[in-house]
């Protein structure tokens, strides 16, 4: 790869045989290890939970990871911008190896919490940097067919994750759903160091410590707000008011903070081009639907309809697999039809699916979720990816580092935030410390309910978002062209502001 992402002697194909072949699958590899993480832990939560106790604090075992790994994904891309793809994916590879290991040897709630959050700080270089490398060396008509090679991977990882955990958790031991991730890790590891090579004109650039800090301590007190709100305090409380009236105060600190910035952990004016501005919005809500279904779909199979962990499993694999069925196809349709239109259509079936949601109770069968969430996760397909291509596609090779990265921020920023605003939801139905075999199944029924309820609403959200994008110029499949004009101008005679 050269310093400015160009496509240079690599242009001989797209496969596995190509020269950019092995840097693809190591790329498909890094997507793989956090593709099951995402997945594996949610059939595992009882279980968890039985083992260790703390029905109300399970949602921080998701909360914690996500906000480590939004607050991390901005400086991630600042560095890949200065530093190369490279030494950031493998920072964000043993960071990820690391928290595995401790989470599988944790002895309490709080270590578990704890560990998930290193496990957050890789997964922060991770998956920015996979999609990153991809951008960097294939062209937006290339991208479309790579598409389908990742979307391989969620497929494979939305079956074998919730698969593995259900089958950990009710044969072996939860703790195993965590060891998995040790030769997967160790495998990717190896591909990217030994076979993807990089020539990185290195730039003296200033990391924005102070924004990073703000940025961490506003989204902690927020997320601490929302998960302990109605269960440490009351909502009304001098507490709960004091931690989310912080919360949102740090957040005008660190818009200020970051206008003053040199290199802003956060570059506040790609914020003002209305495609990254859409496409972010879309991403916080996509993350916020994602992990809201992710977290309390399994405890409605369970709970609710009183199966296993492993039934809980392949229910939940019907949202990760409708996911990247339609992923894969993206690619094709977004070549014909544009980014935007391609987007509409999965944001509309997104909206269709959730409104199904609304429709499940304690009479349901498993076959009715399943088929619910595979509408979902549809619509995700066609929605997430071609977005995030959008916004990359508006950026210089300098720039799409931190482009990439603020994608992945707010669609993190959006996953936490929204599984701790369903967590205090559920939280306020069954009540403080109450735990899920001594909730009576029709509170608990109603609690799930408030989730699906909310994640109709931010699909609704997701759309109107998408809305938002401008038309593309000229049509994405253009003869000879590499990238779409896209908010007004190419993407390779992008500038800052």
């Amino acid at each position: 790869m050269t310093p400015r992402g160009t496509q240079g002697a690599l242009t001989s194909g797209v496969g596995f045989r190509s020269e950019r072949g092995p840097v693809l699958i190591a790329v498909m590899l890094a997507t793989g290890l956090v593709a099951i993480d995402a997945t594996i832990i949610a059939t595992a939560v009882p279980s968890v939970v039985d083992d260790l106790g703390g029905f109300a604090e399970f949602p921080w075992l998701f909360s914690v990871y996500l906000l480590a790994q939004a607050v991390t994904v901005p400086v991630y891309g600042k560095l890949a911008d200065v530093f190369g793809r490279k030494p950031v994916m493998l920072v964000g590879i043993g960071l990820f190896l690391l928290g595995s290991v401790l989470c599988g040897l944790a002895w309490n709630m709080g270590a578990l919490i704890a560990f998930r959050a290193v496990q957050g700080l890789g997964a922060g270089a991770v998956q920015p940097m996979s999609m990153t490398i991809v951008g960097d060396l294939y062209s937006l008509e290339e991208r479309a067919k790579v598409q389908g090679y990742i979307a391989g991977v969620w497929a494979i990882s939305s079956v074998a994750g919730p698969t593995l955990g259900g089958v950990f958790a009710e044969y072996v031991s939860w703790r195993w759903i965590f060891f998995v991730n040790i030769p997967l890790c160790l495998v990717a590891a190896a591909m990217i160091a030994l076979r993807f090579s990089e020539q990185v004109a290195r730039r003296r650039s200033r990391i924005d410590s102070a924004g990073a800090t703000v940025l961490t301590l506003a989204l902690t007190l927020l997320i601490l707000g929302l998960l302990e709100g109605g269960q440490a305090w009351a909502w009304s409380s001098v507490p709960s008011i004091a931690v989310l009236a912080g919360g949102a105060v740090l957040l005008g600190v660190f818009v200020v903070v970051e206008r003053r910035a040199a290199d802003p952990v956060v570059p506040l004016h790609l914020l003002r081009r209305r495609l990254l501005v859409a496409t972010n919005l879309v991403a916080a809500c996509v993350g916020a639907v994602l992990l809201g279904l992710t977290s309390y779909v399994p405890t409605f199979v369970q709970d609710v309809l009183g199966t296993g962990p492993l039934v809980a499993g392949f229910a939940l694999a019907a949202l990760t697999m409708g996911w990247p069925l339609s992923a894969s196809q993206a690619g094709r349709v977004y070549l014909r039809i544009g980014i935007r239109s391609t987007a509409l259509i999965g944001s509309v079936v997104a909206v269709a699916g959730a409104t199904l949601l609304l429709l499940l109770d304690e009479s349901s069968s498993v076959l009715q979720v399943a088929a619910t969430v595979f509408l979902i996760g549809l619509g995700m397909g066609f929605t997430a990816a071609p977005t995030l291509i959008a916004a990359q596609t508006a950026a210089r090779w300098e720039e799409r580092g931190v482009v990439t990265g603020a994608n992945m921020f707010f669609r993190s920023a959006g996953s936490a935030v929204g599984v701790a605003v369903f967590g205090a939801l559920v939280n306020a139905r069954i009540g403080p410390g109450a735990e899920t075999d001594a909730v009576d199944p029709g509170t608990l029924t109603s609690a799930v309910h408030s989730v699906f309820l909310g994640t109709a609403v931010l699909a609704a959200a997701m759309l109107a978002a998408t809305l938002l994008m401008p038309r593309d110029r000229v049509p994405a499949a253009t003869p000879g062209a590499t990238e779409p004009v896209v908010a007004g101008r190419a993407a390779t005679r992008g500038r800052r502001g």
